[in-house]
């Protein structure tokens, strides 16, 4: 029987970054998973268009990777987001995923990286060992999620709450486009009296947002704020799929759809 494993990520238009990240998580799995083919898609079709015309590299969407299983006759599909969280993102992979059920014997979708309590705990475990030399007196890490509207914004507020029921008071979490605002955030890191931050992303990919939002030159830049406020300011362009705690995160969700996909026959 013919079965595969579409992994879905929102894609990023840098490709050395993609490398590291995406490509790695793709790597994992297919090592792990050797009795699945595995095929990539992408969310966003901005990004899906700029390497198509940039690059000439062709990306699917969700959609038509599914369309292409398919055709090719595979039977059961496993679709495993790359995403940090739920949200837009992936209620798009669950809605896309609805929509091929009677094209296949069996599909379903993996979760995304913070699902389970156990989950807030893992990460926070691997971003504190992956950052581990800056957390030190005087020194603050200061953690960039995207944010979103949807109520999947809460797991930002949940995993600040972790680090610091785990002792990790050294580190702080903000947004881009939600809650915790950047400002919330600054006015956080004010009030410890340290004189250096650290800044990294909380995100699958260092892409746009690491680059330009976080550690870009612009004066609107998490660095050059902080810098303009006399802070001495690291900037780490490492996305979280560089981390092997984080790929094998994403393993072990797709082997727990893996193992429900088989155990539905």
């Amino acid at each position: 029987m013919k079965q595969a494993i579409l992994v879905v990520s929102f894609g990023t238009t840098y490709h050395e970054s993609r490398m590291k990240t995406i490509e790695a998580i793709e790597q994992s799995i297919k090592e792990e998973f050797t009795h699945y083919e595995v095929r990539r898609a992408f969310t966003s079709r901005i990004i899906i268009g700029i390497l198509k015309k940039r690059d000439n590299i062709y990306i699917d969407s969700v959609g038509e990777a599914l369309e292409k299983l398919a055709q090719e006759g595979f039977q059961r599909v496993v679709v495993q987001p790359t995403l940090v969280m739920g949200g837009e993102e992936n209620d798009g992979i669950v809605a896309a995923v609805q929509q091929y059920e009677n094209r296949f014997r069996r599909i379903l979708w993996g979760k995304p990286l913070l699902s389970e309590e156990e989950d807030y705990k893992r990460l926070c475990s691997v971003l504190a060992e992956d950052t581990k030399e800056y957390d030190r007196e005087g020194t603050e890490i200061l953690l960039m999620g995207h944010g979103t509207e949807h109520e999947a914004n809460e797991c930002y507020p949940r995993l600040a709450e972790v680090f610091r029921q785990n002792g990790y008071n050294r580190y702080h979490i903000g947004t881009v486009e939600a809650e915790p605002t950047f400002e919330s955030l600054k006015e956080e890191v004010e009030r410890t009296g340290s004189s250096r931050m650290v800044l990294q992303p909380l995100m699958i990919v260092s892409g746009d947002h690491a680059h330009n939002d976080m550690a870009g030159d612009g004066e609107e830049s998490w660095k050059s704020q902080l810098e303009s406020d006399g802070f001495q300011v690291v900037c780490r362009l490492k996305g979280m799929g560089e981390l092997e705690g984080v790929r094998q995160m994403f393993l072990d969700h797709t082997e727990e759809a893996c193992k429900k996909l088989e155990d539905m026959g």
